[in-house]
């Protein structure tokens, strides 16, 4: 069965920037290792190579932020990398007030081997390792955060760690059979089964998805979360796609009230939302005046939400810019033969994200997650 499991897994198609955005070099001045071609890379930032199970070797980033309690381990998209994520990383860190640490899959950006399922799982392990024994950080400390693709490793992960902090799943897919068939059983040939796993996890999870996703319907989010067992109200965006979730103001205004909640929550179960908050599960338009909170804890404390992100002076937007044109310039379509890729790729690529005031390109999200390669029979 194994083989017909990976040959399943084979129709399905990773899609790594080519070239990567960024290198890794030894700094001659301290000898450590250091991203290359990419900006604003500060003094807090680790880069680290880190080996699997299977002896691939996954670059990572831990940036560090000197006010935190929590540490955010982030499981990219499917055709981003490293590089291209730094930016938001930096963004999250600062204003989600955690330690951060985003990684490459085998495959993708400088790390080596070769992209699948299961390397994805062995990928993430060596980057929680890496927090346990390099960091020091323990495992109710650590927020697992899953983007499209990577809800795979993320909830792989989540379901074997009965301690852990907190769970975000963002644009997150069923399965990866879901994504190309409306089938409503799980087959023993299917991969990424998520939808098998979210029921094992018992930490709080949030549930972030676009209602307009076209990528990854929005039916994909509204199933992981009936099935969450601590379940922290959602975060539907009304007309956010798959790329864009960044472009609203309550995408991070709801990450930082979750992450704030759950800071304040040593225990398991606290910052869940309540069994009779029907109206909560049902909103697809976050946009609405807001709701009192479903915590009683919120009520006590002022409203972080209410805090203005820092705005960045015109010189950092203009070298903001100059990133992104760059970065632009030099991605390569990932499949010559994917005429429909390339349409949605473009088209992310015409959209800008403002997040924090940082302009950067939307299509350093993920694109095109489990579209069948045009070879696929």
């Amino acid at each position: 069965m194994g083989g017909v499991t990976s040959s399943m897994a084979a129709k399905f198609a990773f899609f790594p920037p080519n070239p990567p955005s960024y290198g890794v070099e030894v700094a001659s001045e301290t000898g450590k290792l250091r991203l290359t071609g990419v900006e604003n890379v500060k003094e807090n930032v680790e880069v680290l190579k880190l080996k699997t199970k299977r002896g691939n070797q996954v670059v990572a980033a831990y940036i560090k932020n000197p006010t935190a309690s929590l540490t955010l381990l982030y499981s990219h998209g499917n055709a981003a990398d490293l590089g291209q994520m730094f930016e938001l990383f930096s963004e999250l860190s600062l204003h989600l007030r955690v330690n951060l640490i985003g990684y490459d899959y085998s495959g993708y950006g400088r790390s080596s081997g070769k992209p699948s399922e299961q390397n994805t799982y062995y990928d993430i392990e060596a980057v929680y390792r890496c927090l346990e024994e390099q960091y020091n950080v323990k495992e109710q400390d650590v927020i697992l955060y899953g983007q499209s693709v990577g809800s795979g490793p993320t909830l792989e992960l989540a379901s074997r760690l009965p301690n852990l902090r907190a769970v975000v799943l963002h644009s997150a897919i069923a399965s990866g059979l879901r994504v190309m068939y409306p089938v409503k059983r799980t087959y023993w040939f299917d991969i990424y089964k998520n939808v098998d796993k979210i029921s094992s996890v018992k930490c709080p999870v949030l549930v972030i998805h676009g209602t307009s996703d076209d990528v990854v319907k929005w039916s994909h989010g509204k199933q992981l979360f009936d099935l969450c067992k601590e379940k922290y109200e959602p975060l539907w965006i009304k007309g956010g796609n798959h790329c864009d979730l960044e472009l609203y103001p309550q995408y991070i205004k709801h990450l930082k009230k979750f992450v704030s909640a759950v800071e304040k929550s040593p225990h398991q179960g606290q910052a869940c939302v309540p069994p009779q908050t029907e109206k909560a599960r049902s909103s697809t338009d976050v946009r609405e005046p807001a709701r009192p909170s479903t915590d009683q804890r919120e009520k006590s404390r002022t409203s972080m939400d209410q805090r203005e992100m820092p705005k960045l002076s015109v010189e950092s937007k203009d070298k903001a810019r100059a990133s992104v044109d760059k970065r632009e310039r030099t991605r390569k379509s990932v499949d010559g033969n994917a005429t429909e890729q390339q349409i949605q790729t473009e088209k992310a690529r015409n959209s800008i994200d403002r997040f924090g005031g940082l302009i950067r390109s939307v299509s350093l999200c993920n694109i095109d997650c489990f579209k069948p390669t045009a070879t696929a029979k």
